[in-house]
């Protein structure tokens, strides 16, 4: 029995061991004793271990290892403002910028939209004139008009903001119900495997997040190792790697989240006895009347609730 939670521990301890060898802590720390070596010499940093008795060698070693945990939890506690700041939730003294790049936005946004159009009524007039490349070009821009709100009181001044607003405004145009308001509720009526699906998507972009901030912070050991350029590169590199990868995992993200109205909002009604809509020009009402039902409250006799299991 013991011999069985011996092997159970040693186990799950050499699990979590590398994983912190190849976290991208113990990366950005191993690029900082790259940089000292670089800088101050391999024999030197050797001497100078080598120097020290067997029991210090093992506290250096335990100090380094409990840093390198350490900073990795520290970093985490960022990623939700590192995605703020990329959504463009700035401090009010950055207005400037802000409107700067809200009218870069919306004028790209213009001129993908009125080239979709052009594009869409060359289909519907002449389908046969439209070449592949044109389809094509129109499909790629239906494709990042979808990543855009449609309003543009909700845009948003960096892309990854609007990514996300987009997949959050998508539900209110089409079923009337705000998803900041309706997505709490029914997150708790999704089954299990949707969830982890939607867990993952959301795990997988603070991890892009996070990754993009070692990325920056790795610029240091670019002055600490004497203007290294080899630390210039990976953290510049790494930087734009994560930023990437933010995209594309907010998307699918936006994705999941617009899938999750789509198939399971009426779940929401039901466990509300709320009145189901009877077709979609009633939906949109009826969402509306739901989110500002759940948000503040109604007190109407217009509407009544429904008995369980009836529609």
């Amino acid at each position: 029995m013991y011999s069985d939670l011996i092997t159970t521990v040693s186990k799950k301890l050499a699990e979590r061991w590398v994983t912190t060898l190849f976290a991208p802590a113990f990366i950005f720390w191993l690029g900082g004793a790259v940089a000292m070596v670089q800088r101050y010499g391999w024999r030197q940093s050797e001497a100078w271990l080598a120097g020290l008795e067997d029991t210090l060698q093992i506290g250096v070693l335990f100090t380094a290892l409990l840093v390198v945990l350490a900073s990795g939890a520290v970093v985490q506690r960022f990623d939700r403002a590192i995605l703020r700041f990329f959504e463009g939730y700035w401090p009010p003294w950055s207005a400037p910028l802000r409107n700067y790049l809200l009218q870069r936005q919306r004028r790209w946004f213009d001129r993908m939209e009125d080239r979709w159009n052009e594009l869409m009524a060359k289909q519907d007039g002449q389908p046969q004139a439209v070449t592949p490349q044109e389809l094509e070009e129109s499909i790629e821009l239906d494709m990042q008009l979808r990543q855009v709100p449609s309003l543009r009181s909700r845009q948003m001044p960096l892309r990854l903001g609007n990514i996300l607003r987009a997949a959050e405004t998508r539900p209110k145009d089409k079923y009337g119900l705000d998803a900041v308001v309706c997505w709490p509720r029914l997150w708790m009526l999704l089954p299990e495997e949707i969830k982890q699906s939607i867990s993952e998507a959301r795990s997988e972009l603070n991890t892009a997040a996070r990754i993009w901030l070692w990325g920056v912070l790795f610029l240091v050991w670019f002055v600490v190792g004497g203007w290294s350029w080899w630390a210039l590169l990976v953290g510049l590199g790494t930087a734009w790697f994560a930023h990437r990868w933010m995209l594309l995992a907010a998307t699918t993200y936006g994705e999941l989240l617009e899938a999750a109205f789509d198939l399971y909002r009426f779940k929401l009604y039901e466990a509300l006895r709320w009145p189901l809509p009877q077709n979609p020009a009633e939906e949109q009402h009826s969402g509306e009347l739901l989110t500002a039902y759940l948000w503040r409250g109604l007190r109407t006799a217009s509407l009544q609730f429904t008995i369980s299991g009836e529609s």
